[in-house]
């Protein structure tokens, strides 16, 4: 939860691009990070799939002029807007890229490839159609900077209180790590975005940080299912609440020229 999603890298350096801020080698650069190689398959006029930088000017000819992020999870579909078959790929995979401007969507599919030893991913992402509406269940940074003030508080507490917050030598690497991360530039968004959408990013992914330590801590003192039940229904709405932010986040600038700001 706390990583920065694919769908998120594309949309950012992707409205970066389309905006006319960044390179389109440095748009694809960040976009493919640490994978091998991503490349489209389906584009109108291409029978074989075909590298992001070709991909990327094509959806421009083809009329889009944003990309928005959704991030789905079982009864949650968030940030999609149809149809069945659309919305079902992008469950799947959990995340999907809507187009502004034209009727398409991208659903990223990953790949390990390479011997033992050198194992890297490589990325197919798959163009379908979408139905033109709004995106379901996306929040206003305002709103979404609010519910995780929020929720971080009500999750703190809530850990806290089951003993299953980050401790331990485990977390305490998994923070380390998050922060390095984060001092090498790779947590904000790329250019053009608002410092508030940076903010309820790196805020969304502190969130995540914490949900995931909580997850992958084994079962900490909550040893009781009673216990753990508790811990997991406390998780679940911090947890949509997260992804909620991470979405309206990755989708400002969109919405933002939408409404004329």
């Amino acid at each position: 939860m706390h990583s920065e999603p694919r769908s998120g890298r594309l949309a950012a350096w992707g409205n970066a691009l389309l905006a006319g801020l960044v390179s389109p080698d440095d748009a694809v650069l960040a976009i493919v990070g640490e994978d091998a190689v991503h490349r489209v398959e389906g584009l109108p006029g291409e029978e074989a799939p075909v590298g992001l930088t070709l991909a990327l000017g094509r959806l421009r000819t083809l009329g889009v002029s944003g990309l928005r992020v959704a991030l789905p999870a079982p009864g949650h579909p968030l940030g999609l807007s149809g149809p069945p078959d659309f919305n079902a790929r992008a469950l799947e995979a959990e995340e999907a890229v809507i187009c502004q401007g034209a009727a398409f969507g991208l659903v990223p599919e990953a790949y390990e490839a390479g011997p033992a030893g050198d194992v890297h991913a490589e990325v197919v992402w798959h163009v379908l159609p979408v139905r033109e509406a709004p995106p379901a269940d996306v929040p206003s940074l305002g709103e979404a900077e609010r519910e995780l003030a929020e929720a971080l508080r009500e999750a703190t507490e809530v850990l806290a209180r089951l003993d299953v917050a980050g401790s331990g030598p485990v977390a305490e690497a998994a923070i380390d790590a998050y922060r390095a991360r984060a001092a090498r530039g790779r947590e904000v968004l790329a250019p053009g975005y608002p410092p508030r959408a940076v903010r309820v990013l790196e805020l969304a992914r502190r969130v995540g940080l914490l949900i995931s330590l909580a997850a992958e801590n084994g079962h900490g003192g909550a040893v009781s299912a009673s216990e753990m039940g508790a811990r997991a229904e406390a998780l679940r709405p911090v947890e949509r609440t997260a992804r909620r932010a991470q979405v309206a986040a990755y989708n400002s600038v969109v919405e933002g020229r939408e409404a004329g700001r």
